[in-house]
């Protein structure tokens, strides 16, 4: 079964086959997920995300088409716009009425940690517009090319590399004045 193509798996799914959803889900759902995390930056609520784009996989199986989408660009694509539409929600909630963040950074002079470093990454992420921020996580993070990025943002590659461009230079610029601090310049 796992040399099976994932459209061979939708045709089983959409017989019914909970032994090919299962084959299916182990496939995919680890790297969804994990996109998931980097777009949104909570584990519960990008299983949540996960969740809700493995069912609507599931409820579109019978109406599959194969070979006009992969299923793996069709799932990141659904995946993408459920967190896009988590983050405007979260977005739209008062901010007036959000507490400050004060910074727990440590001193200048230390070195960061791998996981202080991602968390740096994730935070600066959290900053950028949802679809640059989609871009990035894709090609630098999910190692995507470009050109799959641009199939699973549904755009143009020039639009593609367009968004990872500026979303590079963002996370530069928002990250340009810690490099002391997060351990990248020598003391």
């Amino acid at each position: 079964m796992n040399d099976e193509s994932e459209d061979e798996l939708m045709a089983r799914v959409a017989s019914g086959d909970a032994s090919a959803a299962r084959a299916l889900t182990l496939r995919l759902a680890p790297r969804i997920f994990a996109h998931a995390v980097r777009l949104l930056g909570d584990r519960a609520e990008a299983e949540d995300a996960t969740q809700d784009a493995l069912m609507k996989l599931w409820r579109i199986a019978p109406d599959w088409e194969p070979g006009r989408a992969q299923v793996g660009t069709w799932l990141y694509r659904v995946t993408a716009n459920l967190c896009i539409d988590r983050i405007r929600r979260r977005r739209s909630a008062d901010l007036e009425d959000a507490p400050e963040i004060a910074d727990e950074a440590p001193p200048v002079g230390e070195r960061m940690t791998d996981a202080q470093r991602v968390a740096a990454l994730e935070a600066a992420l959290a900053t950028l517009p949802a679809r640059q921020r989609q871009a990035v996580v894709l090609k630098h993070l999910d190692d995507m090319p470009t050109g799959e990025v641009a199939r699973i943002m549904d755009i143009g590659p020039r639009a593609a590399e367009s968004l990872i461009a500026r979303g590079r230079k963002a996370l530069t610029a928002r990250l340009a004045g810690r490099r002391k601090e997060l351990g990248y310049e020598d003391d």
